[in-house]
């Protein structure tokens, strides 16, 4: 078997400026889940101030890698918005005509 004299791919000369290979994620705080922080509130369907924070304009519930809820006080939230839709405390979209 011969060997090529040259590569299929050939070396680039890098810059300076060209960022090779060690990327790293800029550092963010991490969210802390509110109700875990203070232990006083408390997450039930009847408390629509508490619930619409957590729901956008269009209705849906905004996922926990954005508020920075628990996985537990998540599913909690979860429920208690389905039940707020199911007796009409929330609406399950909003009306555009």
């Amino acid at each position: 078997m011969a060997q090529f004299e040259r590569s299929a791919r050939p070396n680039r000369e890098r810059s300076d400026d060209d960022k090779g290979g060690s990327r790293r994620r800029p550092m963010f705080r991490r969210k802390v889940c509110r109700f875990c922080a203070d232990k006083t509130l408390r997450i039930d369907y009847k408390d629509v101030r508490t619930i619409t924070q957590f729901v956008t304009e269009r209705g849906k519930m905004t996922p926990s890698r954005i508020t920075g809820n628990c996985a537990r006080h998540q599913r909690l939230l979860t429920t208690a918005v389905k039940r707020a839709r199911s007796v009409a405390l929330l609406p399950f979209t909003t009306a555009n005509n």
